[in-house]
């Protein structure tokens, strides 16, 4: 599929990995749609590009329901979903304040993979609408954003990999139902990458983990997740995987 003269959902555009994929998009003449709960950042972001957005709680479903609607009754069609929105919180089991509350747990399982599935969900059911766009029949692409953390999770991050695990284990049975209709699912799944999410690391914890990356020793950058994104859409063959993209990090 081509980007030029499509349109793009992009959730977690205010910043980081989204608002990379959102300026690349918007440079190759993609319609690029951005949400995310930060209003301010989210504004800025649009602005500079000239783009539509919706501030919007991605764990309110109504929220949700209503947002879509807004933008398919105004673009018709949609062809590519990004669901960039997550939180990357830490929190041991049981730590030095006693068990971890089990609202922190589903907090972050709401945002990182029910959130993503209530997008996955309604802007397919728009999708399976739209008139098809390659030859093959294609109609739509959605990417979800995983972490290596759904296979390399490490202390203090039970609910964190649990909730990108499931979105990796998603990815095929999501892409065996959609494909009748011409959608296609993939998954990436991060490293460490340089984005607002790690700006509080210290020295020593940032040097520690890029001692563990074969190649290249440093941490991802947001244009490089975007150049991905766009070789999948682009991609048609691309689908019902997930791809790690770490340098071949394997964390312990």
């Amino acid at each position: 599929m081509e980007l030029n003269n499509k349109t793009a959902i992009i959730t977690g555009a205010a910043s980081g990995l989204g608002a990379a994929t959102a300026r690349l998009f918007s440079q190759q003449g993609v319609t690029v749609v951005l949400i995310d709960l930060q209003a301010d950042k989210l504004a800025s972001t649009a602005n500079a590009l000239g783009a539509e957005y919706y501030a919007c709680d991605l764990t309110d479903t109504a929220q949700v329901e209503s947002t879509v609607s807004k933008i398919f009754e105004k673009h018709h069609s949609v062809e590519v979903l990004l669901n960039c929105a997550g939180v990357a919180t830490g929190e041991r089991i049981v730590g030095r304040k006693g068990v971890m509350p089990l609202d922190h747990f589903s907090k972050v399982v709401n945002i990182n993979l029910i959130a993503a599935f209530d997008m996955m969900r309604l802007v397919s059911a728009h999708m399976v609408k739209q008139k098809a766009v390659t030859d093959d029949g294609e109609r739509g692409v959605i990417i979800n954003v995983s972490s290596v953390a759904a296979f390399d999770g490490q202390l203090g991050q039970a609910a964190y990999s649990a909730s990108k695990g499931g979105l990796a284990a998603m990815t095929l049975p999501a892409a065996r139902e959609l494909g009748q209709f011409g959608i296609r699912v993939m998954a990436i799944a991060p490293g460490v990458m340089q984005t607002p999410m790690v700006d509080g690391l210290k020295q020593e914890i940032i040097e520690s983990i890029v001692r563990q990356v074969p190649f290249p020793k440093r941490f991802g950058r947001p244009d490089e997740f975007a150049q991905l994104c766009q070789h999948i859409v682009q991609n048609s063959m691309l689908n019902g995987e997930v791809i790690r993209f770490d340098g071949g990090v394997r964390l312990v």
